[in-house]
């Protein structure tokens, strides 16, 4: 199994009917092997987030958080298409 998970997705998860300025990580409940909350460092484009937490999506999934300072640092929002690589911890 491999530690390391690589993938393009959107800024946006739908959580309960509102859009969250969240990157969805797929197959997360495989690759992590539980459906809890776990740790993670995640690389978006070229912004480092380290030993942030993938939060469960509430539909059997994950997703990581990005703040207004990241996504300014990304120059990017909700809908625009971001490289993402996620590193179990």
């Amino acid at each position: 199994m491999t530690d390391v998970l690589e993938f393009d997705n959107t800024i946006g998860v739908d959580v309960k009917g509102d859009l969250w300025s969240c990157i969805e990580i797929p197959a997360s409940a495989e690759f992590f092997g539980t459906k809890k909350t776990v740790r993670v460092d995640a690389t978006v484009d070229d912004v480092v987030l380290s030993n942030v937490g993938a939060m469960v999506t509430g539909r059997g999934g994950h997703m990581v958080s990005l703040s207004a300072k990241v996504r300014k640092s990304l120059g990017k929002d909700l809908g625009d298409a971001v490289h993402v690589t996620i590193v179990r911890r």
